[in-house]
């Protein structure tokens, strides 16, 4: 199983859903009696003496279960492990840091929906005003991939390389990676800062639990980059090829499984070749996977989620590419990319294909959707946003002035 928690999960927020759920038995509440017999392993034991006598284990095996845990113990066992793990940063208030801390935290990929250009243009200026930032601490350091400024801070403290610390409590190599502070390091700076914090110590498994989700963002996600906010926003990392080999090679374990999530969206496959060059397709347990347990998705559920997107959106190469490294994908049904009959249809957001072809950037199919009758003045249900404003806000600029020139030449004269 995996863990379907919410973000940021508090054990005494669902130790006091379980009391709840047993007040509702207890209330006779035909919703609560159903989730008892949908998730609890055996329900008609479990409520037997309801409404009088139901148990409050029983109301935390049903809570558990339903989050995907096999009971509560594991459910507690994991959620301790969140606690020290889990770092939701967002949370930061970026306003009280130090001048070092706010250049990490304006440098670095976030994966919220205000990671963006802008931050890391202000992140560079920053460190252009005040050179010596870097100097500050090892994970300003790290952020600025600076070999000079590691080398000196290593010198007099080693174990610096594995001390969390900075805005988010990372340890310096995950600033590193997900730095994308463009201040002109060269790919063999990159590299070389790199290698002088795995050198000292530095865990190439390093990572954290993004908001206490059981998929964890490990050093290695961090290199690969992108994500659900676009390639724009989050950004893979300039030496994304050499960095990950680097890594690769000092042990970082190829099944990483957030990283196949961000990048499943695009079908790039250079992240899939790297990993099954480094065992991705028969790879024993990692380390994360030892840690969390029955919290992390299998590795069926993995490979489930692969299969699938590539088949919905018609990424053919994707599915041989799997198939060859010996990924059961028979029974896919693979879904070409068409021009819809009807071009302006909506789908349960109120969006339409043009939407989405503005957010990927994709200037084929925009120009496609637009012969074949699709209207870029349309906004959609969620954000009331027309596609030029997707596109503008997944900062696919080139995207945006063909949607710009499109409705400007539809407007009445």
């Amino acid at each position: 199983m995996a863990s379907t928690l919410p973000d940021n999960p508090s054990v005494n927020h669902l130790r006091e859903q379980a009391r709840s759920l047993q007040r509702r038995v207890s209330s006779a509440d035909p919703r609560g009696v159903e989730l008892v017999r949908r998730h609890h392993p055996k329900p008609d034991i479990a409520l037997a003496h309801a409404p009088d006598g139901f148990a409050l284990h029983d109301a935390q095996v049903t809570v558990a279960r339903g989050y995907g845990f096999s009971g509560w113990p594991a459910l507690v066992h994991y959620l301790d492990i969140a606690a020290d793990l889990g770092v939701d940063p967002s949370r930061i208030d970026e306003d009280t840091l130090s001048e070092a801390d706010r250049f990490c935290a304006l440098a670095v990929l976030r994966y919220t929906d205000t990671d963006a250009p802008p931050r890391r243009a202000a992140a560079a200026a920053m460190i252009a005003a005040k050179p010596a930032l870097a100097d500050r601490h090892v994970w300003a350091a790290a952020a600025a991939a600076d070999p000079l400024a590691l080398s000196s801070l290593l010198s007099e403290r080693r174990d610096l390389s594995m001390t969390a610390g900075g805005p988010f409590g990372w340890v310096p190599l995950m600033y590193l990676c997900y730095s994308r502070v463009d201040i002109g390091r060269t790919q063999s700076q990159v590299v070389t800062a790199a290698t002088i914090l795995l050198q000292a110590g530095a865990d190439p498994n390093a990572g954290y639990l993004w908001r206490g989700m059981s998929t964890p963002f490990t050093v290695l996600t961090g290199v690969f980059g992108e994500g659900e906010q676009g390639p724009r926003r989050q950004p893979r990392h300039p030496f994304a090829p050499d960095l990950a080999t680097l890594l690769l090679e000092w042990g970082a374990h190829p099944v990483d499984q957030q990283t196949l999530y961000n990048r499943m969206f695009r079908p790039d496959d250079s992240h899939l070749e790297l990993l099954f060059d480094y065992g991705l397709g028969d790879a024993g347990p990692s380390p994360w996977e030892h840690r969390l347990g029955e919290a992390i998705p299998t590795r069926e559920q993995m490979w489930h989620s692969q299969i699938a997107w590539a088949a919905e959106h018609g990424f053919a190469q994707r599915l041989d590419l799997l198939a060859r490294h010996g990924v059961a994908v028979s029974g896919a049904d693979l879904v070409m990319p068409a021009i819809p009959d009807e071009p302006n249809v909506r789908d349960e957001h109120g969006a339409t294909a043009l939407h989405h072809a503005a957010w990927d950037g994709d200037l084929r199919l925009i120009e496609r959707l637009l012969d074949a009758g699709a209207d870029p003045s349309i906004t959609d249900s969620r954000f009331g946003s027309t596609p030029q404003g997707w596109a503008e806000h997944a900062y696919q600029t080139e995207a945006a002035e063909a949607l710009r020139v499109a409705t400007a030449g539809r407007s009445p004269t």
